[in-house]
């Protein structure tokens, strides 16, 4: 059975960014590339105190649903993401684990009072996908401000870097799982 790397759309990504991003990702992972709908129970996901969603939740439902030919599953969503310790996140995932989620709430230049800008969305949540499917295959943050694995605690990081890894992080990428 071959294995699939699935894209599960949460809440209203644009059907457009879910197509690019599925074109993207097939060029950076050797995996085959599907879009699948899980549901989800946003009100249990949800912090009224943070008026936002909790992402581990999000990955622990992502894993409950989970088809056996899954190599790695990645949510994305338009909802405001967190965890406890931060103010917000981009994404998460497991390290060397299955499950990532993205999401472009805080990726929109309209979040921060600019005009909308669709390419520049969809190069930020292709670069934040790639990041957080690295994090599944057992990749940490790296110090190469370039790279994919770079960590992005303000959106203009995310801007500087490629969606590519450099050559130090795909050395240590291994895709079997």
């Amino acid at each position: 059975m071959k294995k699939k790397l699935y894209i599960v759309p949460i809440h209203q990504p644009k059907a457009e960014n879910l197509r690019l991003l599925r074109a993207a990702l097939e060029e950076v992972f050797p995996f085959e590339v599907e879009l699948l709908r899980l549901s989800f129970d946003l009100n249990a996901l949800f912090n009224s105190r943070r008026n936002q969603y909790h992402s581990t939740e999000i990955l622990e439902n992502l894993l409950k649903q989970m088809p056996a030919d899954t190599e790695r599953i990645l949510a994305v969503t338009d909802l405001d993401l967190y965890i406890p310790i931060l103010t917000f996140v981009f994404g998460e995932a497991q390290l060397q684990g299955h499950a990532a989620v993205v999401s472009c709430h805080r990726l929109r230049t309209e979040f921060y009072g600019l005009p909308q800008n669709a390419p520049l969305l969809m190069e930020r949540l292709v670069k934040e996908a790639v990041h957080e499917l690295g994090h599944t295959f057992g990749l940490v943050h790296c110090e190469n401000p370039t790279c994919v694995m770079h960590a992005s605690t303000y959106v203009e990081e995310i801007d500087l870097k490629s969606y590519h890894f450099c050559p130090d992080c795909q050395g240590l990428l291994h895709l079997d799982g």
